[in-house]
């Protein structure tokens, strides 16, 4: 899988689907492009994933064990609402509308891809989400890559 790029403005029609982007769209493999796993993100959008990422985190999620709550109720959260859904030949997917109730998303839509997937934001949402900047970036951006070095120098010396 690619790592997937960009942002992308779309409209919900009146049947709930939005039309994904062939620019978008031309990201994914062609094994990638017509089946989907939609779920809550961590904030008020929708995460959608290729279906073959998203088995690949179900299968990171059955290492948690069921004896403790906390992996229980993650798991949970992250499989509640969860769906497959299909793109038609128009290039559309139907958001279940609890979904959309979820991440209050009205008619415009923003698509925010990275990594393996692609985030669904309600326009203003996303706008007011981004403009929302950390007061020092330069210190977040060496807390957080941080994160790495520390990882990759603890990789090699195993």
């Amino acid at each position: 899988m690619a790592i997937l790029i960009g942002e992308y403005e779309c409209k919900l029609d009146a049947k709930f689907r939005i039309m994904l982007p062939s620019s978008l769209l031309k990201q994914f493999s062609s094994e990638d492009q017509f089946s989907f796993v939609i779920n809550r993100g961590f904030e008020n959008y929708l995460n959608l994933y290729p279906r073959r990422e998203w088995d690949k985190i179900n299968t990171e999620l059955l290492k948690l064990s069921e004896y403790h709550k906390k992996s229980r109720d993650f798991v949970r959260y992250i499989n509640n609402g969860a769906r497959q859904l299909e793109i038609d030949s128009n290039n559309r997917i139907l958001i279940p509308k609890h979904l959309l109730e979820y991440a209050s998303i009205d008619r415009e839509i923003v698509l925010f891809a990275y990594f393996n997937k692609v985030e669904i934001w309600d326009k203003e949402n996303y706008s007011t989400s981004v403009k929302v900047k950390p007061e020092n970036f330069s210190a977040l951006a060496e807390e957080v890559m941080a994160q790495i070095n520390t990882r990759n120098v603890n990789d090699q010396n195993r």
